[in-house]
């Protein structure tokens, strides 16, 4: 009789020769993530995309835009809303569940029916 220690062994032996050689060393790759050079490569070519001036252009596009804070009849309004989408969803959710549950008993109750008129006309 093998041993449970003996079937892991076999196990494992089954699975890594299902393997591509080179998993392992892959998937620690992936675990580390992209090295150092990598990430300076993909900044440069980045910045190389981007036109001198860009970020004084976007903070300046910021700026320029009117900073209006919500008020309380916003959050209002918004939560009103919220309320009513997911009332909505409640009710429509409820009303299918209800049609899908008589559809069934009606068709529990037509199945009865006809066993029950099946016996009748056999006595």
């Amino acid at each position: 009789m093998k041993t449970e220690d003996h079937a892991w062994r076999a196990l494992q032996a089954h699975a890594s020769a299902q393997l591509r050689s080179g998993f392992a060393s892959d998937v620690v790759r992936a675990a580390n993530g992209p090295g150092r050079e990598v990430w300076q490569k993909l900044q440069a070519d980045a910045s190389a995309q981007i036109r001198p001036g860009f970020a004084d252009r976007v903070f300046r596009a910021v700026r320029a835009l009117p900073s209006s804070v919500p008020s309380l009849l916003d959050h209002f309004a918004f939560s009103a809303a919220t309320v009513a989408l997911c009332l909505i969803a409640v009710v429509a959710l409820h009303s299918r569940s209800n049609r899908i549950e008589e559809a069934r008993n009606l068709a529990s109750w037509q199945q009865l029916a006809d066993v029950a008129q099946d016996f009748d006309q056999d006595l």
